[in-house]
């Protein structure tokens, strides 16, 4: 049977191609929905876990900045591509509590939340949990598009920040970010160095297609035209592609060119230069970038590919630099630190918090403790749930997925173990960020804070959840349980009333009329 193939693009240059305008337009009509919603995965990298990473690493920054006597200016934190904020949150937390916890002079810091989607950006200026921040003067919001934009302003200090305008380093974040922008894509073979072309075709006809149907139906073809070495305008690059067109035998590889025109971009806007962390999935090492056949540019909602950390810390050593990446073999991310400062090697607490946040224990490895505990979960045993909870940095999403098998655990223990349930809980939810995701995490705790005994804070979590998602009969129906356990009879009385006017209908009510108030 013969079938039809719909074009979508002609064979265009790969970095040029209509993927990359389909990944923003899907970000674009998604907004916060990408992640609340479930489309486009993101507790890899947003976690707590990752967070205190980022945080430790940071902290580490600044001491050094303090060693130079650098405490009096800003320090500027720029998050691109900052998504749903669940991982700003992360890093804002734990970055406190190790500002608080010395009395070190540390230079004072912003954080900036950067996004190309204005939905994105109105949710993080109006989100409840962030108003302290933008308080404190710790938290900023901007519109900020790496690839093109020279210039930063910040909306709620209403500050412009433009090129040579930092005395202070720039720090900038860049998690999953690398893997969304357009990235040139060569063949290299026997020395010869080729530049590919793709073309886009479906099955199935495109017309009245929204992009997420687009992304997930489009198939992509590949052609290859000879590239002169010497094809970009900054010589570093052209060395870059040098050193891989003499050592690289056989091999497709993404070439990182917006990614570093990126970086050139946020380096410019201090004098003193940047420090880059990244968490991505991808290589750094050139024995990983040899034999990658024709790439699969993965959907899942939008699209994402491998990142060449290689060439990134190359660029950064050939100018003068210093690239951090695992000593150690990774399995499922690239956490790269990518210092382009001047007598980088003096950046003493620096250099020692990668080796102990990351390459002793990191993000990659709970990673692997998370599929272990997940196969496992079955088995585990309240005190295991608990250290693995505590492992996670208290990460919500975490402790949603062991939350079954502690239930289970909780019916039979001891005093001692009671209290240590009840204070993991409350540490969960300070770590908790809500991006409006369906689950209710506070209504979930509360249950199990009532089922501890724990009455008065059981109320205070089914009050969260009434905060975030409204009032239902269920709620009202455990806030009177609350009430009467703690012989609170006009509370109780009160909370039954409201809920048979309400919710006249609802069947547990009778429960509640049947309870001795003697």
């Amino acid at each position: 049977m013969q079938t039809t193939d719909f074009e979508i693009q002609a064979t265009t240059p790969f970095s040029e191609s209509l993927i990359w305008q389909l990944n923003r337009d899907f970000y674009q009509e998604k907004g916060i929905s990408a992640w609340s919603h479930g489309v486009v995965p993101h507790n890899l990298t947003s976690n707590s876990k990752a967070g205190n990473t980022y945080a430790q690493l940071i902290f580490a920054f600044l001491k050094d900045l303090a060693t130079k006597g650098q405490t009096t200016e800003v320090v500027y934190i720029l998050e691109l591509g900052a998504g749903h904020g669940r991982l700003a949150y992360h890093v804002l937390k734990h970055l406190n509590r190790l500002v608080a916890s010395t009395s070190e002079p540390i230079p004072p810091f912003c954080y900036i939340l950067s996004d190309i989607v204005e939905d994105n950006l109105s949710f993080f200026q109006n989100h409840s949990q962030l108003k302290s921040y933008y308080e404190a003067g710790t938290l900023d919001v901007a519109h900020y598009d790496a690839t093109e934009r020279k210039e930063l302003y910040l909306r709620h200090s209403k500050k412009t920040i433009k090129p040579q305008d930092l005395n202070q380093p720039i720090l900038a974040i860049a998690n999953y970010f690398f893997d969304s922008i357009p990235n040139e894509l060569v063949h290299i073979q026997n020395s010869i160095v080729s530049d590919c072309a793709i073309s886009i075709s479906s099955s199935v006809d495109p017309a009245g297609m929204n992009t997420d149907s687009l992304l997930q139906h489009m198939e992509i073809s590949y052609t290859k035209s000879l590239l002169d070495i010497s094809t970009y305008q900054d010589p570093l690059m052209n060395e870059i592609l040098e050193d891989y067109r003499a050592q690289i035998k056989n091999s497709y590889l993404f070439f990182p060119k917006k990614g570093i025109m990126c970086l050139q971009h946020i380096k410019a806007f201090s004098k003193a230069g940047l420090l880059l962390l990244s968490m991505d999935k991808g290589y750094h090492e050139l024995h990983d970038l040899e034999n990658k056949k024709e790439p699969e540019v993965i959907p899942h909602g939008s699209i994402s590919i491998w990142v060449n950390y290689h060439a990134l810390g190359s660029y950064c050593e050939k100018q003068g630099g210093k690239s951090l990446f695992p000593a150690f073999s990774n399995v499922h991310l690239e956490i790269g630190c990518l210092l382009f400062l001047e007598e980088s090697e003096t950046y003493a607490h620096t250099n020692a918090a990668y080796t102990q946040f990351i390459d002793n224990f990191g993000p990659d490895d709970f990673n692997s403790i998370k599929k272990l505990a997940y196969t496992n979960v079955a088995t585990l045993q309240l005190n295991e749930l608990i250290a693995l909870v505590r492992l996670s940095g208290y990460d919500s999403t975490f402790f949603i997925k062991l939350l079954p098998r502690l239930k289970q655990e909780a019916q039979r223990i001891s005093f001692n173990q009671r209290n240590r349930i009840a204070q993991t809980l409350d540490a969960v939810w300070e770590m908790y960020f809500s991006i409006s995701e369906p689950y209710d995490l506070a209504y979930e705790l509360g249950g199990l804070l009532y089922d501890l005994g724990y009455y008065a804070k059981a109320l205070v979590y089914f009050q969260h959840s009434v905060d975030i998602f409204g009032l239902k009969a269920d709620i009202y129906y455990n806030q009177a349980l609350c009430f009467y356990q703690l012989r609170r009879d006009e509370n109780f009385l009160n909370t039954l009333s409201v809920l048979k006017k309400e919710f006249p209908d609802y069947k547990l009510t009778a429960h509640l009329e049947k309870l001795d108030m003697g």
